[in-house]
């Protein structure tokens, strides 16, 4: 049996040392409409102006300024209207003087007009001829009423950088410059095995002295908000030799391996001796925080083995504290870290912390306040908790507890601006 000599390492210096393994993937060309949530690989520039012509903020009459100088409440001028344009047509024919075309919000302003009169302040009828119209007792300015081409971006101007994440704005905006196909970061591929005899699959029923296996499930749900692509390879007993076997032929096939459970001290915690024997160089085996303090990281190969606790609370914590942002920088992100804030604790936490203890939370925002709730019960095995978490409380280490009403940092799960140190 490997022999674990277990210095706790502050919950940063533990951060640090799995991010000096940080590494960025390769590239790929994925279609517009599967780019949701991925990473850009490539600056995405304007095609073209926006608007790519002079337009109309509204519907109105399209004229020539100059025709409108002398015009007053008193001194009317008439205009003869031509024809009328829509939003994607165009005149077809370029404006004289006396001449005005009825137009329609977003259509192209005609040559030969220099603002719009909207509707509004205009009066049309027919005259003997059949032909309309339009009134106008006011003058216009040149500029008037007109959206000028380019007044958006101009074209070749940097609109979205590499290294941001795709959202529905940014779709948006390569579907307007005709980005049909976008260069977006692989996803990293994670392989995860669950640890354990004590373990049973969501579909067998209930046996005395086993519980069914929930860190699976979690972990690859969290992987995947964090935008991994994640296989569970299934459920490890506790038995060396296969479980060596086992993780060894899984470490070529993925980017990083997680086993949840079998990082203790136990006779049967076998992972110790599976990085001993591999050779694998171990980070770091104890952490200065509650929950999850036995978390483990190990790097053979240039490769990370994370051996996350079995409780459900505890593999929680260290899977976004240390996994996220080794996944967030493999995908090109530059804010890799989850945001952190200040907010008000909503209600009393007297359990002291001789460790930095991160609290699962749910966060509200209650008079202009982030104000930030302990989720449910606070044991590194509790599941139920979680089910409500979309924040980490972090209450500092060395402290009595926690006031309803003091500060305290909070750990944004859900964000997704992120922020560029831990």
């Amino acid at each position: 049996m490997a022999h674990l000599h277990r210095t706790p390492l502050p919950v940063s210096e533990a951060v640090e040392r799995v991010m000096q393994y940080k590494r960025t993937g390769g590239v790929d060309k994925v279609d517009l409409q599967e780019s949701g949530g991925r990473i850009l690989a490539e600056d995405i520039a304007a095609t073209h102006a926006v608007p790519p012509f002079h337009k109309s903020p509204y519907d109105g009459f399209a004229l020539a300024s100059e025709d409108t100088m002398e015009l007053s409440r008193d001194n009317p001028g008439t205009f003869r209207v031509i024809e009328t344009v829509g939003a994607g047509h165009r005149a077809s024919r370029p404006l004289q003087s006396g001449e005005a075309v009825r137009i329609m919000t977003g259509a192209e302003i005609p040559e030969g007009a220099d603002c719009v009169a909207m509707f509004e302040i205009c009066t049309t009828e027919e005259d003997a001829a059949g032909r309309q119209i339009m009134t106008l007792k006011r003058k216009m300015d040149a500029g008037q009423n007109i959206i000028i081409k380019g007044s958006e971006t101009e074209q070749g101007d940097v609109l979205v950088p590499k290294g941001s994440k795709i959202n529905p704005g940014v779709q948006a905006l390569l579907a307007t410059f005709g980005y049909s196909t976008v260069m977006v970061y692989n996803k990293p591929t994670v392989g995860v095995f669950a640890t354990g005899t004590e373990l049973l699959e969501v579909d067998e029923p209930l046996v005395p002295g086993k519980i069914r296996n929930s860190n699976a499930y979690m972990i690859q749900a969290q992987l995947e908000r964090s935008g991994a692509a994640c296989t569970y390879l299934g459920k490890l007993d506790d038995d060396f030799d296969s479980c060596y076997e086992a993780v060894y032929n899984a470490l070529g096939k993925f980017d990083l391996l997680i086993t949840t459970g079998g990082v203790s001290v136990g006779d049967y915690d076998l992972m110790p001796d599976i990085y001993e024997k591999l050779e694998a160089e171990v980070l770091f085996n104890k952490v200065a925080m509650r929950p999850g303090s036995v978390t483990t990281v190990a790097e053979y190969g240039g490769k990370l083995l994370y051996g996350l606790s079995g409780n459900p609370s505890a593999c929680y914590v260290g899977c976004e504290l240390f996994v996220h942002p080794i996944l967030q920088h493999f995908m090109g992100n530059t804010r890799p870290y989850h945001t952190r804030v200040k907010a008000v604790l909503g209600e009393d936490f007297k359990k002291a912390n001789p460790f930095t203890r991160f609290v699962r939370g749910k966060v509200d925002y209650e008079e202009g306040k982030i104000v930030v709730y302990p989720a449910g019960m606070d044991k590194s095995a509790v599941v139920t908790s979680l089910a409500h978490t979309d924040v980490f409380i972090v209450l500092r280490g060395g402290t009595r507890g926690y006031s309803q009403g003091d500060m305290v940092e909070a750990v944004l799960l859900e964000d997704q601006k992120g922020q560029t140190k831990f």
